[in-house]
């Protein structure tokens, strides 16, 4: 029987190309993935995100995820590990929610992948390192904020999502000792769980509850707008005073229009190159020269008041275009 040339072309292009879709869908399999793991959807993390975008083209041989746990708990993060460890991942970076009750659940992902924290630690797990803001230090430097924003004393209520998370005790601590010995009188931290309904209604009730309060303090980065709003919608922009801790746009602006005094920054975006670039991806090459004696990396934090809040703000509109 005579066969034609096409008739012998057509299966062997089709071979070939099944062969090529094969080959790309095998080579993709075998990228490892690292993923951040987030405590909140916010701003915050949106820069964290361009920090793994840079790494992830400089390592392209890599799946490099950013993982937001939209509902602020640790049982959603739970549920985003569990996922992920299905998923066979290689290196996690997380900040962690309720570190006290998280140890098990992390030592469990620590006993599979590289685990990391960022943002907030969890150091009686079996982490690796943690990579982040000194937080009580940072609580300090928003301490002396406050004592310059309130040089003869006065009432201030600080408001942050979870106390059971390290970075939120760390920050009222060093807030604390900063203020000690001071006529700054702390008259109670306010909880929300990440629920901003519930955030807003707090500084709602402190203003109404505390009419000669002096000043109001977010220590996560969606509570000081929502300051910002309250004091407004109060009619005491001015006559309260608002110290903030990073960098959400309305942050900024608060500080650009003298509705809010200062904010101290932490460098999200460095938070996320380092986590997946630097350090996951070294350790998965073998290398864990970079984890320091005492297991943690700082980065350091700034204060950005007035006087540095424009040349801030380009910045970090250059850091979102990445």
């Amino acid at each position: 029987m005579k066969v034609s040339t096409r008739e012998l072309i057509v299966p062997l292009l089709a071979g070939a190309a099944a062969l090529a879709m094969a080959t790309g869908v095998a080579q993709a399999q075998q990228k490892k993935t690292i993923a951040l793991v987030t405590n909140v959807a916010a701003d915050f993390w949106t820069i964290a995100g361009r920090g793994l975008k840079k790494a992830q083209k400089e390592h392209p041989d890599y799946n490099i995820e950013l993982i937001v746990t939209n509902e602020g708990t640790a049982a959603g993060q739970r549920r985003e590990l569990d996922d992920l460890l299905v998923r066979g991942v290689a290196g996690i970076s997380i900040s962690v929610d309720d570190a006290p009750h998280a140890t098990e659940e992390l030592n469990k992902v620590a006993a599979k992948t590289v685990l990391i924290t960022t943002d907030s630690d969890a150091p009686q797990s079996n982490r690796l390192a943690y990579i982040g803001t000194d937080n009580v230090a940072a609580g300090r430097q928003a301490g002396e904020e406050i004592k310059k924003a309130l040089p003869n004393g006065g009432k201030i209520a600080l408001f942050v999502g979870t106390m059971d998370a390290d970075n939120a005790r760390e920050r009222v601590q060093g807030i604390k000792e900063a203020i000690a010995g001071t006529k700054v009188e702390l008259v109670d931290v306010f909880t929300d769980q990440v629920d901003f309904a519930k955030a807003k209604a707090n500084m709602e009730n402190v203003l109404v509850k505390y009419p000669d309060i002096a000043l109001l303090s977010g220590l996560w980065s969606y509570e000081t707008p929502l300051i910002y709003d309250a004091v407004k919608a109060a009619g005491k922009a001015g006559k309260v005073k608002i110290v903030g801790f990073d960098e959400d746009q309305r942050t900024l602006r608060g500080i650009s229009d003298g509705t809010i005094e200062s904010t101290v920054v932490q460098q999200p975006y460095e938070f996320g190159y380092l986590s997946a670039s630097n350090n996951i991806i070294k350790t998965l090459n073998g290398d864990k020269s970079w984890i320091p004696k005492d297991s943690k990396l700082i980065v350091p934090t700034k204060v950005i008041s007035k006087t540095n809040v424009a040349e801030f703000a380009a910045h970090l509109k250059e850091l979102l275009k990445k």
